[in-house]
Parts: structure tokens; sequence; C-alpha cells
């Protein structure tokens, strides 16, 4: 891993950015989550920015693999380490088709990087 490189513009930003509310967004950039939960699957993939919600700052950087899914709520509860629940409160999946967006390589940028946030972007904001 300390020899991978990832593909970034000049300003330092992969060319796109997923939006994740905290504490999910630090999670994944530390790397204590690997599945961002979705409702709905992307074709997306590659080096993606993460974007903390409602701060205005890319605070890291992903390998966007794969996406997984729909999952069963047996799948959901077994990887729930995966996706950043430890908790067995879950007693359903959070959407109707519930997806894992599977992510890799992932590594924070110090200090993070601000960005300026188009109106109505809400999943994937342009870098």
């Amino acid at each position: 891993m300390a020899n991978y490189t990832p593909k970034i513009g000049k300003d330092g930003l992969p060319s796109r950015g997923l939006i994740v509310r905290q504490p999910w967004a630090s999670m994944i950039v530390t790397g204590e989550k690997s599945w961002e939960i979705r409702g709905a699957n992307t074709q997306i993939r590659g080096v993606i920015g993460i974007i903390a919600a409602k701060t205005g700052l890319v605070i890291g950087i992903a390998h966007l693999m794969q996406v997984i899914g729909p999952l069963c709520l047996d799948d959901y509860i077994k990887n729930r380490t995966l996706h950043g629940s430890q908790s067995l409160k879950e007693i359903d999946l959070p959407y109707p088709k519930t997806y894992a967006w599977v992510l890799e390589r992932c590594m924070p940028l110090n200090p993070p990087i601000a960005y300026k946030h188009p109106q109505g972007a809400v999943i994937w904001v342009k870098l």
C-alpha cells in the first residue's frame, strides 16, 4: 500500500466526491469502515473524494471498487463491522433495496481540502 498513488487532479482531488455524514466519513478515511450503505446502486468506480457532509471539506480519498446488493438482512447483519454498525439494534434493512458500496485504499487528506458545494447535491459532487 505504501507505493499506491491515486489518480488525482492538480488541485489534489479526484473528479468526484461522495457526501457522507459524520462519523461515517471519518471512519471511511481511517479504514474503520469499508462498506458505505446506500439505497441505490452506482456505476461510478475508481478514486473518489470522501466529503464530510455540511463541512465544505473533502477529508479523504477512497477507491470505489464494487457494489454488492441488494443485500438481504442476514448479509447486512453479518457484515455490520464492515459498514460501521456494531449494534444489533437493526431489525430491518435501512432501505427497501440496500447496497454496499465497497471502498478500499482509503486515506485521509491532511489537511482536508475545501470545495464549492453545488446547490442540491446530496450524494455526488463534481470536484
